[in-house]
């Protein structure tokens, strides 16, 4: 069945300092995660083709809260709190590093992770961390390198080619592509592994409203 989603069509739905104040952990949430101003809301911003969506600033840790977005019933999207470098004071930043490990570690209805990384400083120290935990975890990631539009084609292939042979050595279901959110490099190609992610919630439903159709009525 192939599955196409509206993207458009995404909205907030609310803020939460942890996990406990979430919805219920249901359905399918793809998670955004990835260095402070690494590009998520930009991108996510991008992906939705809204200009405010998800808000961005030059500010490195503005995203302090896990952010949920509902793209279509029973499939969302999550923002979570930018890791590494952020203008903040520590016990404030630890405060969102211990939110962002719960969401990862306890979350059952996660099914993806985008990475995302700036293409020019990809692969630190924790953006290994947590692929090689969505690894062990049995979670598919997509590894996006954003802000691709800053280098030239030459230079943009061969960070690409690099990056994609050290994602090997991680094992697991790893897939690394160039995005940007300026001229829209890669958005296709992100929409097609988010449909794919959604795809069983959404043949669920389908499944669940013909059963319905075709139910004798009383």
């Amino acid at each position: 069945m192939s599955v196409k989603i509206h993207y458009q069509n995404t909205h907030f739905i609310t803020s939460a300092p942890d996990i406990r104040h979430l919805p219920e952990d249901e359905g399918i949430e793809i998670a955004f995660a990835g260095r402070s101003n690494a590009g998520k809301s930009s991108s996510l911003n991008r992906l939705t083709n809204q200009k405010s969506l998800a808000k961005t600033s030059k500010t490195p840790g503005r995203t302090q809260l896990i952010n949920l977005f509902k793209v279509t019933e029973g499939c969302h999207i999550v923002d979570l709190p930018g890791y590494g470098f952020a203008q903040v004071p520590l016990e404030m930043k630890k405060k969102w590093q211990q939110s962002l490990g719960e969401y990862l570690q306890q979350r059952t209805c996660l099914k993806g992770l985008v990475v995302l990384m700036d293409i020019r400083h990809p692969m630190k120290d924790l953006d290994q961390q947590l692929v090689i935990w969505a690894v062990e975890c049995a979670i598919p990631v997509q590894v996006l390198l954003t802000k691709a539009d800053k280098l030239k084609s030459g230079a943009r292939k061969a960070q690409l080619l690099k990056v994609r042979e050290q994602a090997m050595t991680f094992g697991g279901d790893v897939s690394v592509d160039v995005f940007s959110s300026l001229n829209g490099l890669g958005v296709d190609t992100l929409r097609q592994k988010l449909d794919h992610w959604f795809a069983p919630q959404l043949q669920q439903l389908a499944a669940q409203q013909a059963e319905s159709q075709d139910a004798p009525s009383e």
